[in-house]
């Protein structure tokens, strides 16, 4: 079923004027008033929010960002896990190598490149241009920029040695990023815990007692002192939840009625595909407190399911209000009409469907993802069902600023989309996991896998089948064969062609 917004009177008065008017196209700018620009990334915030309807989930503050922008429903990333879909958001780089695939992909190779004629990401190139730029949180993979491992002491290494005029963040009681990262109320953390703590906290503590709280303040501090400079910024923001744990002050919680939390629609695996294809909850289930486990052999009892939705959506709710009050700032000093808005969710993941609970697989579930885009000056509001995926937003965003993008991205701008014109954009979305390459269109999903485990071929048709529950690929080899070679396209070198 394809989302549907709730409207406001005046909103949809709005939209009918904005459809009367025709395309409304977004301004040039020159060097000397280019605009600033705001990231908000998020993570594992996979697309569901409130205005998509449809759902339980309270998001008031990004209902009313996309109510002012535009909001993607296909959206998807190219790899669904944290470091490897940042990797390829920042570059504009569809995967090329195994290594790619992987989180640790800038940590172990971005920092030791030297500084080429290339960026190393957009930020990079932002940089370059005459902005000056800071992160504060999680925007490539480490939790604060700086590389080391889970239990280490913090290092003065930049995991991109190149983006950042400014790297921040404020360890708060958790002493470290990564601490913080998987932090509870009470400042310990699952790795001090030696991971005997519970997947879902509702902590008896106010926003501040949460480390995305500290970073929104910190945030809010830095918006306050960038006003006053003449240069333009980029800021990158980085919130944890709704990664695991699904921790979130009690506030929060108390917003939903357990009992009505909605169970997944399609909690079975897929019909007609292997094991393989799917993962057994590892991430979730590291948490050994959890009063069950997921697996491929059992499902969660339909309360604990409720239990767990709950958590997430605690979570991405906190998240939400964070959100609220770092636009709320941009607004307060008159920065958001000179500021572009970009809210992105670096992958999706399953909260039960296809009898999973985590990321790490290859269906809609694991890779759409909220992106919202909001441009100063223009009156643009609406929902878009157009694909893109997250390479797409490297040359969107040198395009809306006058900047010529680098060669060699494999994203496509869709300035054009944003403008209300369709039909120029390529409408596939190529991504990559678990020996696998998968192919979305506006209707099918077409996934292969190079393992041994049969069947190697996927096919789903959104259009009978948008809860990807049963592969057709043996019942429709017409339909393979047509999109076969469009799938081959995206698979540059980093699989043996078979």
């Amino acid at each position: 079923m394809k989302p549907t917004w709730k409207f406001e009177n005046n909103f949809l008065r709005s939209l009918l004027l904005m459809v009367a008017l025709g395309p409304i196209y977004l301004p040039s700018y020159g060097q000397s008033s280019k605009p600033n620009v705001l990231l908000i990334a998020v993570d594992d915030l996979r697309a569901e929010l409130g205005h998509f309807g449809n759902t339980a989930i309270i998001t008031p503050n990004l209902d009313k960002l996309a109510s002012e922008g535009v909001s993607f429903t296909n959206h998807f990333v190219q790899v669904p896990t944290c470091g490897a879909s940042r990797a390829a958001f920042l570059t504009g780089k569809r995967p090329r190598r195994t290594a790619e695939l992987g989180n640790n992909i800038m940590a172990d190779e971005f920092r030791k490149k030297p500084e080429a004629e290339i960026p190393e990401t957009f930020i990079h190139h932002l940089r370059r241009n005459g902005y000056h730029t800071v992160g504060i949180g999680k925007i490539s993979h480490s939790a604060d920029g700086y590389v080391y491992g889970y239990e280490e002491e913090v290092s003065d290494q930049k995991e991109l040695p190149y983006s950042w005029d400014e790297l921040l963040f404020d360890n708060g009681k958790w002493g470290t990023g990564w601490n913080a990262f998987f932090g509870y109320a009470d400042g310990g953390n699952r790795q001090s815990m030696k991971k005997q703590v519970k997947p879902y906290e509702a902590g008896q503590v106010d926003d501040l007692g949460y480390p995305d709280g500290l970073t929104t303040q910190l945030a809010i501090k830095k918006l306050r002192e960038l006003k006053k400079q003449s240069q333009p910024f980029f800021l990158g923001i980085g919130l944890f939840k709704p990664h695991l744990p699904f921790t979130a002050p009690q506030k929060y919680w108390d917003l939903y009625n357990e009992d009505e939390i909605p169970l997944p629609a399609n909690p079975e695996k897929p019909k007609h595909v292997s094991n393989s294809s799917l993962i057994e909850s590892g991430e979730f289930n590291q948490y050994a407190l959890g009063e069950e486990k997921a697996g491929l052999d059992r499902r969660l009892s339909e309360a604990y399911a409720k239990k767990i939705k709950h958590a997430y959506y605690a979570a991405a709710s906190y998240s939400d209000a964070q959100i609220g009050l770092l636009l709320a700032e941009l607004e307060a000093l008159k920065l958001d009409q000179n500021t572009i808005v970009i809210v992105w969710g670096d992958h999706g993941w399953h909260l039960g469907e296809q009898q999973i609970w985590g990321k790490h697989t290859l269906y809609d579930n694991a890779l759409n993802s909220v992106l919202i885009f909001k441009v100063p000056g223009k009156n643009i509001s609406k929902i878009e069902d157009t694909i893109v995926e997250s390479v797409d937003i490297y040359p969107t965003l040198m395009e809306l600023l006058g900047i010529e993008s680098p060669v060699g991205l494999d994203g496509e701008s869709f300035v054009n989309v944003l403008n209300g014109v369709k039909g120029a954009n390529e409408q596939v979305a190529y991504s990559y996991y678990n020996s696998g390459i998968t192919l979305r269109t506006e209707r099918y999903r077409l996934t292969k896998y190079f393992r041994e485990a049969e069947p190697v071929i996927e096919l789903y048709d959104h259009q009978r089948d948008p809860l990807e529950s049963v592969n057709i690929a043996v019942e429709y080899p017409g339909i393979v064969a047509e999109l076969l070679p469009l799938l081959e396209k995206g698979n540059s070198g980093l699989y043996d062609r078979k």
